[in-house]
């Protein structure tokens, strides 16, 4: 495996590349062996053309019968027909061989890239990914579709036609394979170039996708801060980068093409000099030299698009590699620890914590919050509270120190386990197309309607719920009905309740609702936590007032604990928050 970058995920190497196409295939064996017979099948019946051609030849030079002539015309129409048939069914099998291989191919891409750590899928960078899943493989399946049928017929009737021209006169052959050194002179110059601008290319654009992500993901904060310049310069400087590639390889592509010509016209020359040759001496026949030389001008157009695929399988190959890259990326441990006492009381000793060594984001952390308790974490921004929140859900290992839920580090639990154990809820709630019953039963597939309708009651969201066009079976999400922020939210509450682990971490869970929801939202969280023990990091003081203790931190340290009217009473960093926030807002006091 090699990086295209630093951070980025791994690019396969070729070898490896074709060793993962190798094992995809395998199962197909049966498929592939009929589809390669019936082409072959299909290839040799198209090659009885130019005989037939040149037979009309001999029998008009020797002013044959009329019938004859209908004959062979007749024998020609057939020929056609049967091959059209067997080609139609060949590709079709070739395309059944080549969907079904992409599709396998897609399957154990997603599969591996959602078990993929969260932390490594953040350090590639949101853009990486998403240009591998998109361009990559719409890349794979447009060759798979076009490429791969038409290289395939492409080369057997080279192999074929070359073998018929022997058969003529082994003398054809040789003046054909003169154009041979050009053109393998050619496919090596082209691939030489080729392989590492076309993964040169990919890079680039996961680079451009990725920084258009970062811009308009941010549009709000680059014009709040004037960054708009800034960030246009970087997008027309990946741009540019992205268009200087392109351009290169059409230049690459330009002399591909005028090198195939001049291999072309001499292999054509060197055949009919030939064919005149052999009739001068009467080795063949005016029809044998007119049947070479159509086989060596039918060859133009296989040699050509095998050649040209060469630029579409090269992408392809670019994008594939990618793409194995990822399914080879060696999964996490499988940990098969469970949850100790039933009791879930989270312990943190010793905590500390470094995206980057050198650069410490928490600092000697230590904390208890004990079972059904609710703790609400407060600090001004990057103050570590969703690392904290990050490592005690289990998302990756502290540097030093030890983080336990009911006894066992939460990155050791098994995977049903920490499913069944810890559930972590963002700002960032994605609303999955389709019918919102659907959506709910993601965390449950087992739930009834009225365990559904009773999930929304508790968040209090029924109402809006059964109000929309079609109730629960109302389409959402993409190309659905589209849902507020407030309610996207209640919508991954209700699946907190529907799914049920006794831990729940909410980061900013509430961020995304607008003043008029805050308190509804602040309320189904109160709701959806109770009983469960609890770690929130509060976007809303008023939401941590109501906590049962709350963690005060600043700069990756914990500074004050205790309860809303302990710390304000402290008259220290909570209530100096509190102050603040409160001032210009209507706390519910």
């Amino acid at each position: 495996m090699s990086e295209s970058g630093t951070g980025l995920l791994p690019v396969a190497t070729p070898a490896r590349t074709r060793a993962a196409v190798a094992e995809l295939l395998r199962p197909q064996k049966g498929l592939a062996l009929t589809a390669v017979t019936v082409m072959v099948c299909a290839t040799a019946v198209a090659l009885l053309t130019q005989p037939l051609l040149g037979r009309i030849v001999d029998l008009a030079a020797d002013r044959g019968s009329v019938d004859a002539i209908t004959t062979t015309a007749a024998l020609l129409v057939a020929v056609a027909v049967a091959q059209g048939v067997l080609s139609g069914f060949g590709l079709s099998l070739i395309s059944r061989l080549g969907e079904t291989t992409l599709a396998r191919l897609r399957e154990r891409f997603v599969e591996r890239a959602l078990g993929l750590p969260l932390d490594r899928v953040e350090r590639a960078g949101a853009g990486d990914l998403t240009a591998r899943v998109t361009a990559d493989v719409s890349l794979i399946a447009e060759a798979v579709r076009n490429a791969l049928p038409e290289l395939a017929r492409s080369l057997l009737t080279i192999f074929l036609t070359l073998g018929a021209m022997a058969l003529l006169d082994w003398r054809f052959l040789l003046a054909a394979l003169l154009a041979v050194p050009v053109q393998v002179a050619t496919a090596r110059w082209y691939v030489a170039r080729a392989v590492p601008l076309y993964a040169e290319q990919r890079v680039a654009a996961g680079a451009q996708q990725q920084q258009l992500l970062d811009t308009v993901a941010g549009a709000s904060t680059v014009r709040a801060f004037r960054l708009e310049r800034e960030h246009m310069e970087k997008v027309t400087e990946r741009s540019r980068s992205v268009v200087a590639l392109t351009m290169r390889g059409v230049r690459l592509v330009l002399g591909f093409y005028s090198r195939l010509h001049i291999a072309e016209y001499l292999g054509l020359a060197a055949v009919l000099f030939t064919g005149y040759w052999l009739v001068r001496q009467g080795s063949a026949s005016i029809g044998t030299a007119t049947a070479a030389a159509l086989y060596f001008h039918s060859l133009f157009t296989p040699v050509n698009a095998a050649l040209v695929l060469l630029d579409d399988a090269q992408s392809a190959t670019a994008g594939l590699a990618r793409l194995v890259g990822v399914t080879d990326e060696e999964a996490p441990a499988e940990h098969t620890a469970a949850a100790g006492t039933g009791r879930f009381e989270v312990t943190v000793r010793g905590l500390r914590h470094a995206y980057r060594p050198g650069h410490p984001v928490l600092h000697d952390i230590d904390l208890t919050i004990r079972h059904g308790e609710r703790v609400a974490l407060v600090g001004a921004s990057g103050a570590g509270k969703t690392t904290l929140a990050r490592l005690v859900a289990g998302i990756q290992p502290p540097t030093t120190g030890t983080v336990l839920v009911d006894g066992v580090p939460p990155t050791e639990l098994s995977r049903a386990a920490a499913r069944r154990t810890v559930a972590l809820i963002t700002q960032e709630t994605h609303v999955f197309a389709g019918p919102l019953a659907d959506d709910l039963r993601l965390a449950k597939p087992d739930a009834t309607d009225d365990e559904l309708r009773a999930a929304l009651d508790r968040v209090d969201a029924l109402a809006w719920a059964e109000a929309l066009p079609e109730g629960l079976a109302t389409v959402v999400g993409d190309g659905g009905h589209r849902l507020t922020g407030d309610r996207t939210q209640a919508l991954a509450l209700a699946r907190l309740i529907l799914a049920d682990p006794p831990l729940v971490i909410l980061d900013e869970a509430t961020a995304e609702a607008g003043s008029a929801g805050a308190r509804a939202l602040e309320k189904a969280v109160t709701q959806a936590t109770d009983g469960r023990t609890a770690l929130i990091v509060a976007h809303r003081l008023s939401q941590a007032a109501t906590a049962d203790r709350i963690v005060v931190m600043e700069a990756g340290r914990i500074v004050e604990t205790g309860t809303h009217d302990e710390l304000r009473a402290a008259a220290g960093p909570y209530a100096t928050l509190w102050a603040a926030w409160s001032d210009t807002r209507d706390t519910g006091s």
